[in-house]
């Protein structure tokens, strides 16, 4: 019993000793936070006063060096309001102008929309006229097309054929210029014209040479010579529109030489030779 007494006094030392220890270490941790917080809320005291003041030390300095600015160029406050104020008239004035210069640039495009609507229309109805005027041509063009067919056949109808100086049938013989043309066009024979003049050298005509003898034109006769193949065909007394046939080249071919008007001292007409005769060096 005494024992048990002298254990507990023993531990009732030591309990207090522990909770006293742990008490100055709990005041110990708050003096040290206490005295971190104040030192930390003393430091960003001191931070922000010197932010502040650097703060208002740039804008300071700014409105000085704005001032100096100012005043070298010889501005104030008034003065770049008014500045300002111009600026903004400026503004003001030149939006009127662009709205006026756009409501003119829309009329003149309108203007010269319907300036070239009437210009197209106006084109349109003079490609119409001229249209109109073409078919006016083609229907012309087919008469005078169909009048010419008319005049041919009618020229047809005059030719005549005729026995020519040889006994020999001859093709159809042109007595006019028109005639001779018609000939032409049917491109049955060549036909090559000449004029001859009465005392000249002989006349190339195609492969053969004519020459002019005597010529009597009240009358209506003459005399030729026809030089062909190295020889020479005299034909005397002739008539104006007679066809004068003689054969000729290798393979005897039969030309014709017919005067369709004579002259004092010339006659005019044309010879006619087959198709298969090959055209002469330089025609």
């Amino acid at each position: 019993m005494y024992e048990e007494d002298t254990s507990s006094a023993a531990a009732a030392p030591a309990e207090s000793g522990s909770n006293n220890m742990l008490r100055n270490i709990i005041i110990a941790v708050a003096v040290i936070y206490l005295a971190a917080s104040l030192y930390f809320i003393f430091d960003m005291h001191s931070r922000i006063g010197k932010l502040e003041a650097d703060q208002k030390a740039s804008a300071e300095s700014a409105a000085t060096h704005n001032a100096a600015i100012m005043k070298k160029l010889g501005m104030t406050e008034a003065s770049l309001e008014e500045a300002a104020q111009k600026f903004e008239s400026r503004l003001g004035k030149t939006q009127k102008e662009v709205v006026n210069r756009t409501a003119q640039l829309a009329k003149q495009q309108q203007a010269s929309e319907q300036k070239l609507r009437a210009e197209s229309e106006k084109n349109i109805g003079a490609v119409a006229t001229e249209v109109g005027g073409v078919k006016t041509d083609v229907a012309g063009a087919k008469t005078d097309i169909a009048s010419t067919r008319s005049d041919l056949e009618a020229t047809k109808a005059k030719l005549q054929s005729a026995i020519g100086d040889l006994g020999v049938q001859s093709g159809l013989i042109a007595h006019t210029r028109e005639e001779l043309d018609y000939l032409k066009h049917r491109g049955d024979r060549n036909i090559f014209e000449f004029t001859l003049k009465k005392g000249d050298h002989p006349k190339p005509v195609s492969t053969i040479s004519l020459a002019l003898k005597k010529v009597d034109a009240k009358k209506g006769k003459f005399s030729m010579n026809v030089i062909a193949d190295d020889r020479t065909i005299e034909k005397k007394d002739r008539t104006v529109n007679e066809p004068m046939q003689f054969y000729t080249g290798r393979d005897r071919s039969l030309y014709e030489v017919v005067v369709m008007s004579a002259d004092k001292n010339s006659v005019s007409g044309y010879l006619s030779t087959p198709k298969t005769v090959p055209a002469p060096a330089g025609n």
